[in-house]
């Protein structure tokens, strides 16, 4: 470029008038110069154009599980290496004190960018205005490919303030070697168990040196409420625009069969209302019950704690009315205090591709709000078997009342937890519980 400059002055100096000794050798290194600067300067405002195009999202998220951490890790490094300009930095948050961690943040100012929580617990948020409306934000493919009962969780008096991620279903874990010998078949996703067959089931496999079922209650608020949804009960009903407890046949239904398992069938483990889920599974591997009850997940520990020879399998969800369960799902939301909501949401769409989400899904051992992205589960695993049985359970979720309600966490840790360990426990009638969770509900609603 110099040398055309050059050449174009001497042209222009071809008049017959001969130029100044040193002229032309002084004109060039001026111009070198000058467009040495002006190129060094567009260079440095390239550079800081480009950086001031960087936008930085923070990412909090209570991912633990080894396996889903690394899934995680792979998804946000494959992100920040296609897209320059969106660069997303996690922050790990404590699974055992989410929420508090969350609402400090919030109210502190500090706030990551993208919230990862569940549908129950950010109504509470919602309510307090910390989450943002994500539904003019959200891709037409992203609505598409979750099923509208589902994006029913995360929607709150019209508004969408969470993405559905991945979810759990409460299923029967069997020693297919103690069924075989008394005789027992399996249940089908074509023809489950009702709960009269798995009440009748139980019993049959009781002996003296085993019970039928090993079933960790000593938190046993979510079980109840979730399968209680297969006779209709929801717990909370709206009435005149509030939220009014009631604990009719359909929401007494499981629970008082839950309680007649263990004192009237005696099929049930007593020792189970002091146990978690996971507790129990030293007796269910050591045969001293045939089966138990516990979230989908477990078949992870299935896989992991049970021994090598172990031949077990997880159940399709059992019907009462109906196979419904409520649904809670992970959610991931977008803070009210981003200031880059949009560029947000552009990651949250790839975070739940059907790709990327199967990989979460399998890390944790938990169902897809996508049903694509459990196909691709199905394809990718051995355990072919409890991955088709998890993801074909996604027809089967509803939105349960209590996951859009603000005081719900509250009422469910101080009022439900210890009403229904007691009840569970023979220490009190069902009409006490009744009584207890209404009262409680008055009390914490306000």
């Amino acid at each position: 470029m110099a040398s055309d400059v050059v050449s174009n002055e001497t042209t222009a100096s071809s008049d017959g008038a001969r130029p100044q000794k040193g002229g032309s050798v002084m004109r060039k290194v001026i111009v070198l110069g000058t467009l040495a600067l002006l190129c060094s300067v567009l260079v440095a405002g390239a550079q800081a154009g480009k950086q001031a195009t960087v936008v930085k999202l923070r990412f909090a998220t209570y991912v633990w599980q080894p396996t889903t951490v690394a899934a995680n890790k792979s998804i946000v490094d494959s992100w920040n290496k296609s897209h320059p300009g969106i660069q997303v930095e996690v922050v790990p948050v404590d699974v055992n004190s989410v929420h508090d961690k969350l609402l400090t943040s919030f109210v502190g100012g500090t706030a990551a960018d993208i919230i990862h929580d569940e549908a129950a617990d950010i109504a509470g948020f919602t309510q307090q205005g910390y989450l943002a409306n994500l539904t003019p934000l959200i891709p037409k493919s992203l609505k598409a490919s979750i099923p509208k009962d589902i994006w029913a969780t995360t929607n709150f008096g019209g508004k969408i303030t969470g993405v559905p991620s991945l979810m759990q279903t409460y299923n029967i874990f069997a020693n297919m070697d103690i069924l075989k010998s008394a005789g027992i078949k399996a249940p089908t996703l074509s023809n489950p168990w009702t709960w009269a067959q798995f009440r009748a089931n139980a019993k049959k496999l009781t002996t003296s040196s085993r019970y039928g079922v090993c079933w960790g209650l000593r938190s046993p608020t979510a079980v109840t409420q979730t399968m209680s949804l297969n006779y209709g009960g929801q717990f909370f009903y709206l009435e005149n625009g509030k939220w009014t407890f009631k604990f009719g046949p359909n929401d007494q239904n499981v629970v008082k069969q839950m309680h007649d398992m263990i004192h009237v069938d005696k099929s049930v483990d007593p020792a189970a209302t002091g146990l978690s889920g996971s507790a129990v599974l030293p007796a269910f591997f050591g045969g001293k019950c045939a089966m138990t009850v516990a979230g989908n997940f477990t078949a992870q520990s299935m896989i992991l704690q049970g021994p090598k020879d172990f031949n077990w399998a997880m159940f399709p969800l059992l019907k009462g009315q109906s196979q419904q369960q409520v649904a809670n799902p992970q959610t991931y939301s977008i803070s009210a205090q981003s200031t880059n909501k949009q560029s947000a949401m552009f990651f949250l769409a790839y975070l739940v591709n059907k790709q990327n989400l199967a990989k979460l899904a399998a890390g944790d051992w938990l169902i897809p709000s996508n049903p694509e992205a459990g196909k691709l589960l199905r394809k990718s695993t051995k355990r072919a078997g409890s991955w088709k049985i998890a993801t074909e359970s996604v027809v089967h979720f509803r939105k349960g009342n209590w996951v859009s309600l603000a005081a719900y966490p509250r009422w469910k840790a101080e009022v439900a937890q210890p009403a229904f360990v007691q009840y569970l426990r023979g220490q009190t009638t069902l009409d006490e519980l009744g009584k207890s969770l209404s009262d409680g509900w008055t009390r914490v609603r306000g």
